[in-house]
């Protein structure tokens, strides 16, 4: 979509759709002149590619609500908001990695629209992921206004906090951060492409018994002995690592892998467990390169059978995340790349909300027990919401020679990104997932009749029916 078509949808009326396209351009060519590198881009398109990146610090200060619990303590290692944008191929497309637990429903839009902004470009060619992590915010304001209409602070943490002050402010210096590195763009000749295993570090949190529903479901850590012996089950065990490189410099790398972050969690010192420990050891290995992580499909799969909840157990599954990073990265191959090489195509989807919301939904018509319960249900209420004013959901998908990298919502089941590497055998493909958190745990349509926790509804926002929605979408994306 370009500019002129998102401004007139987005205003309604294509007049005024002009006029913030013409605002957005001098905004952008402002921008640039600024940032010291528009003489660059002003050569031609066919001929160019530039990078610039950012880094922030997102830890709350000590006394905040986490997401599950209250802030006692920082760790060793704080959480950041990383990540770059590329320049070039039309439109700026920034892809962004944050340390928290969750950003959802309007907090996404807030995330999205901001980052534009700054970038000059607008908020589908934006994608921000989290790495899940637990003892981390999260931030959902529309959740957050669910509460407040019914008299309840949200930040009473009942069994999580929505009061997005800290969340806020983050989007405000994210804003400075982004618009600061684009006077540091680099220029980028080439890209590399690497894959390797990691062992021992994902499981399938679902057993199933001889019928084929979940008998048992292992969760990030698991103490029965019994359990943990149970077979690894379908994970992806591959970790994708694409790098991009001013002739013989490496300038970034991203990193995909699937699973649940948790070594332990529920501590009250905030810190990006081990997928975070081990981004920093690859950033200590190749420190002028800015390294990004990205969870991939990993909403049921966990470190479960490898993890018995002993605190040493960080160090061990970082060692091993770190070194698939290291084995992907020097099994890298470099190819040059020139912006006609690069593309950013978008899927917009409209998810089907499950049938129980409804029912939740009526009940909060009466009174506001459902939310006094569990204020968690504000999350689901702000979802459905969304889902009823029929917003959508952008599937995003950046094209790079014979590599397509796919950006997805929700804590999606390991099968999508299994199913979207079978149908582009011939490509290298890889996913990251955890963008609007919204829709929750998002399972196979097999799933949800197999039954576990992901698919109940405690834990999953959406119907059965999500799986030819996403199926079809991630289709497209790879065929475009």
């Amino acid at each position: 979509m370009d500019c002129y078509k998102y401004y007139s949808g987005l205003f309604g009326g294509e007049g005024i759709g002009k006029i913030c396209l013409i605002l957005l351009a001098l905004l952008f060519q402002n921008t640039l002149s600024h940032a010291k590198i528009g003489p660059v881009l002003r050569t031609p398109l066919s001929d160019t590619v530039r990078l610039s990146s950012f880094d922030m610090d997102v830890t709350p200060p000590v006394g905040s609500q986490l997401a599950y619990d209250t802030e006692i303590n920082k760790w060793d290692l704080g959480l950041r908001a990383k990540g770059i944008i590329l320049f070039g191929s039309g439109l700026p497309i920034v892809m962004c990695a944050v340390d928290w637990l969750g950003i959802g429903n309007e907090g996404m839009d807030q995330f999205k629209n901001a980052i534009a902004a700054a970038a000059g470009t607008i908020p589908n060619h934006v994608t921000v992921n989290v790495l899940h992590q637990h003892d981390a915010p999260g931030y959902d304001p529309g959740a957050e206004q669910v509460l407040l209409e019914a008299g309840i602070d949200p930040a009473v943490i009942h069994p999580t906090n929505y009061e997005g002050t800290f969340a806020r402010e983050c989007i405000r210096q994210l804003t400075i951060a982004v618009r600061n590195s684009l006077d540091k763009s680099q220029p980028i000749t080439h890209i590399g492409l690497g894959k390797s295993k990691v062992n021992k570090v994902a499981s399938n949190r679902n057993i199933y018994d001889a019928s084929g529903k979940v008998r048992l479901t292992r969760m990030s850590t698991t103490k029965d002995s019994l359990v943990r012996a149970e077979p690894e089950g379908l994970i992806d065990p591959e970790l994708s690592l694409i790098s991009f490189w001013n002739h013989d410099k490496p300038v970034a790398i991203l990193s995909y892998y699937a699973t649940h972050p948790q070594s332990y969690y529920r501590t009250g010192v905030v810190n990006p467990d081990f997928p975070g420990v081990a981004r920093f050891y690859r950033q200590l290995a190749e420190p002028d390169a800015i390294h990004i992580h990205f969870n991939g499909a990993g909403g049921n799969i966990a470190a479960g059978k490898y993890n018995d909840g002993s605190h040493k157990n960080r160090l061990v599954f970082a060692e091993r995340l770190a070194e698939g990073m290291r084995l992907a990265w020097e099994s890298t191959k470099r190819e040059s790349v020139k912006a006609q090489d690069i593309d950013w195509v978008v899927e917009p989807v409209i998810l089907p909300p499950a049938k129980y919301l409804f029912k939740m939904q009526k009940e909060l018509l009466v009174d506001n027990t459902l939310l006094k319960k569990n204020n968690g249900n504000a999350e689901k209420m702000a979802w459905l919401r969304r889902s009823e004013s029929g917003m959508k959901i952008d599937l995003g998908c950046l094209k790079i020679k014979n590599a397509r990298i796919l950006y997805m919502p929700g804590e999606l089941f390991v099968e999508y990104q299994l199913a979207a590497k079978a149908q582009r055998p011939d490509l290298f493909v890889a996913m990251a997932a955890y963008g609007d958190m919204g829709p929750g745990y998002i399972g196979t349509a097999d799933a949800y009749k197999r039954g576990g926790y992901e698919v109940s509804e405690l834990g999953s926002n959406v119907a059965p029916e999500v799986e030819v929605v996403l199926m079809k979408a991630i289709k497209l994306l790879l065929q475009k």
